[in-house]
C-alpha cells in the first residue's frame, strides 16, 4: 500500500494510492499520516477501508505532494553506509554505524523548492532510503526483530552542505539541518509491498546527467542491523524516519566537486518507491 499526503503546506490531506492508480482521501479514518496513527494500527484500517470501497476518491491534479509522514520525531542518519562512498570521500570504512541527527524541520514534500543556504559553495545530493518506524523499538534482542518494527519506506534526498558539515565543525549537524534540506517522498510504501530492503536500486541525477546508480544490496549495514543497533542508544518511535546512507556519486567525490547552485534540478528515484525532482534556489 501506498500512502501519501495532498495539499499545501500545512494543510495536506492524508491520502492512499489504490492499485489502480486513484487516489483516496482518509480523513474518515485519520486526520493524518503521523507517529499516533502508525502506532494505533492506521496501516490495517486504511487497508481494510480499501477492501470495503468506502473511501471517498480524491483529485490530485494540480495538488502539491506533500512529505508522507507529518511532523516526525526525529530523523536519524546513517553516514558512509555504503563501501563506495566511504571511499570517493576518503573516509574509511566504519566499523559500527556512524549515527548523526537531522533537524526533524528539514522534511519537506518530494518536489518542494530546496533553499542553497546562504554563505554556501558546497550544496550537495545524497538519494537514500528511508525507514519509517511503526512500532516502538527499544533494546531489541537481535536484527531479526527488527523489519517488525518497520511502517515502510520512502525516498529521501539527505541534501548537505559540505563546508558547514565538515569544515565548520567536529559535528556534522550544521551542513545536515538547513531549511528544507530533507525532501521525502512521494509514498510512504508499505513494508509489505516495497519487499526486500535489500535489493532496491537508487538513482539521482542533476539536470538530467546520471550522478548516483547504486543498490541497497551494497550496504554495509543493513536496514534490520541499522534499526536494532539504534534501538541500543535511542528509542525509535512511530513516525521516526530513518535515513540509511547513499551510494557513490556526491558531488564532493566527482572531479571537479560539481556542487549545487540556484536553477539546478535534481531527480531521484528508488525502484518501487516512486521519483522525486526539486530545483534548488538561494535562500
Amino acid at each position: 500500500m501506498k500512502l501519501l499526503r495532498i495539499g499545501p503546506a500545512g494543510e495536506e490531506v492524508p491520502a492512499a494510492l489504490g492499485d489502480d492508480g486513484r487516489v483516496f482521501a482518509l480523513t474518515g479514518v485519520t486526520s493524518d499520516i503521523d507517529g499516533t496513527f502508525l502506532a494505533s494500527g492506521g496501516i490495517d484500517r486504511v487497508r481494510n477501508a480499501l477492501a470495503a470501497d468506502t473511501l471517498p476518491e480524491l483529485d490530485p491534479s494540480d495538488l502539491r505532494v506533500g512529505a508522507p509522514v507529518a511532523r516526525p520525531g526525529k530523523v536519524v542518519c546513517i553516514g558512509l553506509n555504503y563501501r563506495d562512498h566511504a571511499e570517493e570521500t576518503g573516509a574509511a570504512v566504519p566499523l559500527r554505524p556512524v549515527v548523526f541527527m537531522k533537524d526533524p524541520s528539514t522534511v519537506v514534500g518530494p518536489c518542494d523548492g530546496v533553499l542553497i543556504p546562504r554563505g554556501s559553495t558546497k550544496t550537495d545530493w545524497e538519494v537514500e532510503l528511508a525507514v519509517v518506524i511503526g512500532r516502538e523499538a527499544r533494546y531489541l534482542d537481535s536484527p531479526d526483530q527488527a523489519l517488525a518494527h518497520v511502517a515502510g519506506f520512502a525516498i529521501s534526498n539527505d541534501v548537505s552542505e559540505r563546508e558547514f558539515q565538515l569544515e565548520y565543525s567536529g559535528q556534522w549537524d550544521l551542513g545536515k539541518s538547513c531549511e528544507t534540506f530533507n525532501p521525502l517522498g512521494p509514498w510512504l510504501v508499505t513494508s509489505d509491498e516495497a519487499g526486500d530492503p535489500q535489493a532496491l536500486g537508487l538513482r539521482l541525477a542533476v539536470n538530467g546527467e546520471t550522478r548516483q546508480d547504486g543498490n541497497t544490496k551494497n550496504m554495509i549495514f543493513d536496514v534490520a542491523h541499522v534499526v536494532w543497533y539504534l534501538s541500543q542508544y535511542m528509542v525509535l518511535n512511530p513516525g521516526d524516519v530513518i535515513n540509511t546512507g547513499t551510494p557513490a556519486g556526491v558531488a564532493l567525490g566527482l572531479p571537479g566537486t560539481p556542487y549545487l547552485r540556484a536553477g539546478d534540478t535534481v531527480e531521484l528515484s528508488i525502484d518501487g518507491l516512486g521519483t522525486q525532482r526539486q530545483t534548488f534556489s538561494n535562500a
